[in-house]
């Protein structure tokens, strides 16, 4: 799935989370904006280029976000996993 990062910091260390993005052929690399399919009304500013995220992420320090995650699951048909 297309995705965009979202930085969150704390004292300790810097946690990834991936967003879907609303509309992936918008974006050609260099986008100022990323809608995310989990709000309407918000998005990532001065986001990386799109990646291709897999639902199933085992990263470490790299976390869906659930809203996301939940939204990607309904349009695909795909029963969430854990």
């Amino acid at each position: 799935m297309l995705a965009t990062s979202e930085r969150i910091h704390d004292a300790e260390s810097t946690t990834i989370v991936w967003h879907g993005a609303t509309h992936p052929e918008a974006c050609d690399g260099q986008c100022d904006w990323h809608a995310i399919m989990c709000s309407t009304t918000e998005g990532i500013t001065m986001p990386g280029s799109l990646r291709d995220v897999p639902l199933e992420l085992d990263i470490p320090g790299e976390r869906w976000c659930p809203d996301c995650r939940s939204a990607i699951q309904a349009r695909t048909g795909t029963e969430r996993a854990r």
